[in-house]
């Protein structure tokens, strides 16, 4: 079997409590047009914090290396999905690249999303649920 290849951490920074817990923000790509519209980012945000809550932590998890118990995808773009969590009572962000690299269409999200959960549940020991 070969070796997967997890994508490195590119950001962890701390929130106060007082932020929002999750939300869309624009995605713009290098022409400074938005690769996905604020429409689809908060349709898939709204997805994933309602029907995939525990997905979120197992991501969480494999990819911060940490131990968390709650965790919300809070914005995405075409280079990457970025989660919040909570670790030792303060608010952690987490920046993870899609393992294709960057996105364009709107399926992509759905099948990188699915990457990463495959990889947290081989890293983390924990059976793939069928998808």
């Amino acid at each position: 079997m070969a070796e997967l290849q997890l994508p490195k951490l590119i950001a962890r920074v701390r929130f106060p409590s007082s932020a929002p817990r999750y939300g869309p923000r624009q995605s713009v790509s290098v022409d400074g047009m938005a690769v996905f519209s604020p429409d689809v980012v908060a349709a898939v945000l709204h997805h994933m914090n309602d029907d995939h809550i525990e997905d979120n932590v197992l991501i969480v998890r494999a990819f911060a290396d940490r131990e968390v118990r709650d965790a919300t995808m809070h914005d995405l773009d075409e280079n990457g999905g970025t989660w919040r969590y909570t670790f030792e009572g303060e608010q952690q962000e987490l920046h993870i690249p899609w393992p294709s690299g960057p996105l364009s269409e709107r399926p992509e999200i759905r099948r990188e999303v699915v990457v990463l959960y495959n990889a947290a549940c081989e890293k983390l020991g924990v059976d793939v649920r069928p998808h």
